[in-house]
């Protein structure tokens, strides 16, 4: 899907790394050719190649700069992590592929019996998964991690860290202006550059104008992308100088002006409540609510089955902000009931992809039940083992930061870490209503367990919890440090 210059840009985006690792730091060129590459090449768009996943705007910056820091650097990349946790969760994620694609090897059948007539006809069908599909899931689920284990090496250095905050207000700020113009004239930027809009124009409608989605693939990735780059903004306004911290504010302001016309309300929410806490509380109370966001993320699903979750109150109070809201949150609640119900038919490895996890018509195929959430997809697909790999890994590096402050309470922590934390809390909160789990929040995380995992002291990575082995001293790469071409 796209014209030419749609492939054009993902066939160049390698070449595009090249350039950033060769005239940039280590630190900004990882950072900038992965959100680079989520902001601007084309979505939906993508090379199909035999026995391999799809190459697209993710995994395509992913593998490039995989590439390029495994064989154009002096500085050895070491991929696993230290935290035995994060190891396990990490194998786990990757090898829970193997189970759910040898369970699903059986085809979904659609099948109609016409009148009284004993003949019955085969509509359509989804085919089972054998083992020559196992190494192209194997491979998608490495590069989904690229991130993440990249940015545990290279990003989680003071230094690391305030590129990661720098990069979010910067990418906001720039994004800022294709967004206002679409806010203006309509969600036309995908159109007019890749020839196709990417999704339905009827959502991009709210309040009377419209909400911009430019090249990501829908309006609320978009106002969760602002609300993060409102939330580094206000994190470097707080560690800006004081002749500097106006002017911070001063970009501050401008974002949360973006936010509210971007007309999503649950990031308006967040950035109502999340970016006063940057501003003015301690920042242990930051690590503390985000690790309180994970732990609710995590436990979701487990809440959902027990019928512990108040739908209910959640509904009414969505009713007394907005009618429309509320529908809409109903709708996904209704979604989340019949897909859970599908999902328990197969809780422990899934259903794999192509949607067979999804609610279809017995009779003609058609899909009946879309999934919003990122958990009940995940869920869905991968069962109990990658739901529990998935989240547990991005959580863990939020826990880790908590059992650190509430061990050493004492100790002083970075004033970067604290503000990413919260945004990874939220990010993964959010993805209990919406699929928005991006190349970010993969990014986010890694450099929050590389910081972990330098701050934990020996005592918490030992045998008693199990959490990894200690660091050898000077083993991280200098700041600033670039690759050799």
């Amino acid at each position: 899907m796209g014209n030419g210059l749609a492939y054009l840009m993902l066939a160049i985006w390698p070449i595009v790394c090249l350039v950033l690792f060769r005239t940039q730091k280590l630190e900004r060129a990882l950072v900038w050719s992965i959100l680079g590459g989520y902001l601007f090449l084309p979505p939906l768009t993508e090379f199909n190649l035999p026995l391999v996943p799809a190459m697209d705007k993710v995994s395509i910056p992913n593998l490039s700069v995989l590439l390029i820091m495994l064989f154009a650097m002096t500085q050895k990349v070491r991929l696993w992590p230290e935290s035995r946790l994060a190891q396990l969760l990490v194998a786990g994620l990757i090898l829970s592929a193997v189970p759910t694609v040898l369970t699903n090897s059986d085809p979904i059948i659609f099948e109609v019996l016409k009148d009284a007539d004993p003949i019955v006809f085969m509509v359509d069908m989804l085919p089972g998964q054998s083992v020559r599909d196992l190494g192209s899931v194997l491979i998608a689920q490495v590069l989904t991690l690229v991130p993440f284990l990249l940015a545990r090496q290279f990003l989680s250095t003071e230094e690391g860290l305030h590129e990661m905050l720098l990069a979010l207000m910067v990418g906001t700020l720039v994004y800022s202006v294709p967004s206002l113009i679409e806010i203006r004239l309509s969600p036309q930027m995908n159109v007019w550059i890749y020839g196709f809009f990417q999704h339905s124009f009827e959502q991009t409608m709210r309040a009377g104008g419209f909400r911009p989605i430019v090249f990501l693939p829908h309006g609320l990735w978009l106002a969760l992308f602002v609300c993060m780059g409102l939330m580094a903004a206000a994190a470097l306004a707080r560690a800006a100088a004081p002749n500097d911290r106006w002017r911070m504010m001063l970009l501050v302001g401008y974002i949360a002006v973006l936010l509210v016309l971007c007309k999503s309300l649950a990031s308006q929410m967040y950035g109502l409540v999340l970016v006063p806490l940057i501003l003015f509380a301690p920042q242990r109370w930051l690590i503390r609510i985000a690790a309180l966001f994970a732990f609710v993320a995590v436990t979701y699903p487990m809440l959902r089955n027990f019928q512990l979750v108040p739908l209910d109150a959640i509904l009414a109070q969505a009713e007394a902000i907005s009618t429309e809201r509320a529908q809409s949150l109903e709708y996904r609640f209704n979604n989340e009931e019949q897909l859970l119900a599908r999902a328990a038919q197969k809780p422990a490895f899934g259903w794999g992809g192509w949607g067979r996890s999804l609610i279809r018509h017995p009779e003609t195929g058609q899909i009946l039940s879309i999934p919003d959430g990122r958990w009940i997809i995940i869920f869905g697909t991968f069962g109990w083992l990658g739901y529990l790999c998935e989240f547990g890994l991005l959580a863990l590096p939020l826990v880790l930061m908590w059992l650190y402050i509430r061990k050493r309470r004492d100790a002083e922590i970075s004033p970067y870490v604290a503000p990413l934390c919260l945004i990874l809390g939220i990010t993964m909160m959010d993805m209990l209503l919406n699929a928005t789990l991006t190349p970010l929040t993969w990014l986010t995380a890694g450099a929050i367990l590389g910081y972990a995992e330098k701050k934990m002291p020996r005592a918490l990575r030992g045998p008693k919890f199990a959490l990894g082995t200690p660091i050898i001293q000077g083993s991280d790469p200098p700041r600033g440090n670039r690759t050799v071409l």
